[in-house]
């Protein structure tokens, strides 16, 4: 987004000049509006709350960095010594203001997308792209009658998983005042405010600045797995709960309009849930406990019970209906005496005016009932079936009296809620290593050489063992028992919370049908099965790495021929879901070979299902879903299940007008896709074999950079902050190494350091020897086409495209010079080579002469945002040199690099 302050505070005349050299577009001058107010403000505030000095230290290092980066020798010797003599605490404040800075302008970008969203709602002749309403336009235009359309609705699962960042948890305080500077500047929009009146809304989101400003972002005692719980459960509680029955409304509507009257009266199936990682990844380390499940799972219950409570009671205070007015369903009486026996004491208590308000009184009833389920006291609600039942008591009674305007619409939301988040709020998936689960198996069948042993020799073993349902032959050692706790955890929260607490148990580097297996044997020596002995869990096997992806075919052919889990899988409703790690970010393979094999990966399970008789889902491992290449051959079945990671849940998530467009671009995406109207990638054999080619080269001087160069580790640990971002990871992390470059376990920290580092390597490295390579071999005209005529290989490039625009080599070569003087001159000189080569490779496929040349506003987004990202970068450079000289021990330069952490990541908008 535009970075403007007020021109008080912007003195650099080649700032201006820079500056009057950019356009905006109409639609995006109420953004710059904004943008100006605010970084007024946010200079106001810095001033009131640091003094002059704070403010005139974060407008010297601005303008002198615009200076530097325009080649002015002077300013870059200034910027370097002022950075150099600031003190610590002065470098924290000055790194938290441009922190500051860009968390408010990254909260007017999202009021700008609602207020852009809402131009489109009132212009009843044109349609915002894959808005909902566009969406049954197409299917209509494209020859699907309401039948049709209500079958395809049949089809559509849409299950967002969260998972945590891999640096950041903001306290749930913060988020909730940026919430509130997004309602006050919505209601600035309103053309009727007086004087007064907007007097006091910028007064209001002054008050929330300042108070943000006066909060520590994340706790100072460190981070744990429940730190991460309560960042991601806002966005559930405060922003998806309440935009879930306005997506169906809004659904129900763009049918109306394309269908007419009759489609008015189609009941919308439930499409939407959410499941989630944290609390569930037993794989990160033995913090990961069955008792962290536990209580995660009782976490999620006791929140969404919370929520129903309180929309039962303005339910009970809305609907005032009296029986000398109107007459209500003999079943609502019923209910009333059954819950005045089993809650006496609440009955009375309840004012006697109330009583002839049968409505009234019946949700005061149920709001105790809920009461009893979040307390565990007697008479509760055994399931969420019963509450929604209560509801649908209701919903009926009004909608037979006449009700229809007098609160039936906000008893049907409130059904829609539960019938979307049941008991259980959200599910939770369990993830552990296919190797932690063969050990476990090995030591309790008393097999010294099980792990050694083949792969067939494990998979005759195990069938006979679980055909014969034999025990295991010696007591399991500590380990072992705590896995073992983990699957007996599970059985015990579908129990208690529900069969649908529990999401999918994520085997991962699952290597063959022997992995799976061994997890069903634990599960039932755990006693973790059914009342017909089936095991009572969908094992999904995970494929993280490429060799993973390139034999996942294979193994789920042999899996799905295997008689003993066909038998299980039919027990458990023909279900099969399959986890495709999307390894941009992962250390071992070039990003386009990542992405080649996944769309390789794609298209061999795609056809495997195909012939199978079972409903499926590909679960897309990594980022938002419009980022993710081969996604139309993932969800045509029309499931998508996709995890949610890092800052992409605040951009995505953040606001409910945001989140609702998030679910509203998922499900056109699924619905085309599913429906077979999108544009799907090419298949000809050329584009084949040329793409094999690219993904070869690619990986060929990725690797050679990466894996087989000495001390290449060293040089990422000296020429990235890594060893910053490890001190800030969730406890349950911290087992893991990595800077281990050879294991794909763990990708994220990898790609976020390069990122902070502005080298962004893993995302653009390999690619342009690759793709110049294809050029010379079958011509830069047919990669061109490709270019033109391949959604996939369009996609790539254009990814690899904007990670050029956004890297920056100028301050990367600063980063690398923190290492040893010979890694230094041995490493940055390739790396910029490589660099240098895909951006020349990309203009010619593109046919630009600048990066981002058809992207206008996100090329304008990037030299906004530079003036502001370079200083927290130098500042960040001068603070790991003090930190490591000082051998690390320094908390308070530790706590201001945590803070340019923070703000260059909210600076370049990456999380990884």
């Amino acid at each position: 987004c535009p970075i403007y302050m007020s021109d008080k505070q912007n003195n650099s005349i080649s700032d201006k000049r820079k500056r009057q050299d950019i356009q905006f577009a109409q639609k995006d001058e109420a953004l710059r509006d904004d943008v100006h107010a605010l970084g007024e403000m946010i200079g106001e505030m810095l001033i009131e709350q640091g003094g002059e000095a704070l403010y005139k230290s974060v407008e010297s290092a601005r303008r002198l960095a615009i200076g530097r980066r325009a080649g002015n020798v002077e300013d870059r010797e200034k910027l370097d010594k002022m950075l150099s003599k600031m003190s610590t605490s002065a470098a924290r404040d000055v790194a938290r203001a441009f922190s500051t800075y860009f968390q408010i302008v990254n909260t007017a970008e999202q009021v700008h997308r609602i207020r852009r969203r809402r131009d489109y709602l009132k212009d009843s002749e044109s349609r915002q792209s894959r808005s909902l309403d566009a969406t049954v336009f197409q299917l209509r235009d494209a020859g699907f009658g309401l039948d049709a359309v209500a079958g395809l609705l049949e089809k559509i699962e849409l299950e967002s998983v969260f998972t945590p960042h891999p640096t950041e948890i903001t306290r749930r305080t913060i988020l909730r005042k940026q919430q509130h500077i997004v309602r006050r500047m919505m209601d600035l929009q309103n053309t009727s405010l007086t004087p007064l009146e907007r007097d006091t809304c910028m007064h209001n989101i002054r008050s929330e600045i300042t108070a943000i400003w006066q909060t520590e972002d994340i706790p100072s005692e460190g981070t744990t797995v429940f730190d991460a719980l309560e960042h991601m459960l806002f966005f559930l509680t405060d922003v998806i709960y309440r935009v879930i029955p306005p997506f169906y409304e809004q659904l129900n509507r763009a049918l109306s309009d394309a269908y007419g009257e009759t489609a008015k009266s189609l009941a919308l199936p439930n499409m939407l849930s959410f499941a989630s990682w944290i609390g569930g990844d037993v794989s990160a380390g033995k913090e990961m406990s069955a008792r962290v499940v536990r209580d995660t799972l009782h976490r999620h219950r006791s929140l969404i019970v919370d929520l129903y409570y309180r929309d039962c009671g303005v339910l009970a205070e809305k609907l005032s209906q009296s029986i000398s007015r109107i007459d209500v369903d003999d079943e609502i009486f019923e209910r009333i005496d059954q819950y005045s026996r089993q809650f006496p004491e609440h009955r009375g208590a309840i004012p006697a005016r109330y009583r002839n308000m049968p409505y009234r009184l019946l949700f005061r009833l149920i709001a105790e009932r809920l009461q009893a389920t979040y307390y565990d006291a007697a008479f509760p609600y055994e399931s969420a079936e019963e509450f929604i039942d209560d509801l649908n008591l209701i919903a009926n009674s009004l909608a037979r009296r006449k009700g229809a305007n007098a609160g039936l619409t906000s008893v049907r939301k409130l059904a829609r809620q539960a019938e979307t988040f049941g008991f259980h709020f959200l599910s939770l998936d369990i993830r552990q290593n296919a190797s932690n689960i063969q050990r476990a198996v090995g030591f309790c069948l008393n097999d010294e050489s099980w792990i050694s042993a083949s792969k067939q020799y494990r998979i005759e073993k195990l069938r006979d063992v679980l055909a014969n349902n034999a025990s295991p032959i010696v007591e399991p050692d500590n380990d072992t028992k705590r896995l073992m706790a983990v699957f007996q955890g599970i059985s015990y929260c579908r129990r208690r919370f529900g069969s649908k607490s529990i999401g999918v148990f994520l085997v991962r580097h699952c290597q063959g049908i022997d992995d799976v297996l061994a997890t069903l044997l634990l599960a039932r020596w755990a006693e973790l099965t059914d009342s017909d002995g089936s095991v009572a869990l969908d094992v999904a096997p995970e494929f993280d790495t490429n060799q993973e992806l390139s034999q996942s075919a294979e193994l789920l052919s042999d899996l799905l021929s295997d008689p003993f889990y066909q038998a299980n899988l039919a027990a458990r409703d023909s279900r099969q879901t399959v986890m495709l790690s999307n390894s941009d970010s992962a250390k071992e393979n070039s990003m386009a070979t990542s992405r080649w094999r996944m769309q390789q990966a794609h298209s061999q399970l795609n056809s495997i299902f195909a012939n199978a008789d079972i409903n499926y889902t590909l679960f897309h491992g990594r980022g938002s879903l419009s980022g993710r290449s081969g996604a139309a051959d993932g969800i045509a079945c029309g499931h998508l299940r996709v995890t949610e990671h890092g800052e992409a849940t605040n951009d995505r998530y953040g606001i409910q007008g945001i989140a609702l467009r998030t679910l509203e671009k998922s499900f056109s995406m699924v619905a085309t896709a599913t429906a077979n109207l999108d544009n799907r990638p090419a298949r000809d054999a050329e584009s084949t074999n040329i793409m094999e080619h690219i993904a070869t080269d690619c990986d060929r001087v990725y690797k050679e950079l990466i894996h087989d160069k000495v001390d290449f580790d060293q040089y990422f640990r000296d020429a990235t902050p890594i060893d910053v971002i490890e001190l800030t990871r969730v406890s349950a992390h911290s087992n893991q190494n990595v800077t281990d470059i050879n294991s794909a376990d763990d990708g994220l920290p990898w790609a976020f350091a390069w990122a902070q580092s502005r080298f962004l390597l893993p995302q653009w490295y390999g690619a342009g020897s690759g793709l110049r390579s294809a050029i010379q071999m079958f011509g830069l005209d047919t990669l061109q086409k490709m270019t033109d005529n391949w959604q996939f290989f369009n996609k790539l490039l254009n990814d690899v495209e904007i990670s050029l625009a956004i890297a920056d080599m100028d301050i990367a070569e600063l980063y690398s010079r923190l290492a040893d003087e010979e890694l230094h001159d041995h490493f940055f000189p390739v790396i910029q080579a490589e660099y240098d080569k895909t951006v020349n490779v990309v203009l010619e496929l593109r046919q630009q002469k600048i990066l981002l040349e058809k992207s206008g506003t996100l090329s304008r987004s990037i030299v906004l945002r530079n003036p502001y990202v370079d200083p927290m970068s130098l500042l960040q450079i001068e603070l790991l040199q003090r930190w490591r000289a000082g051998d690390k021990q320094d908390s308070k330069l530790r706590t201001a690099l945590l803070a340019s952490i923070s703000g260059i990541s909210r600076g370049l908008q990456t999380s990884s």
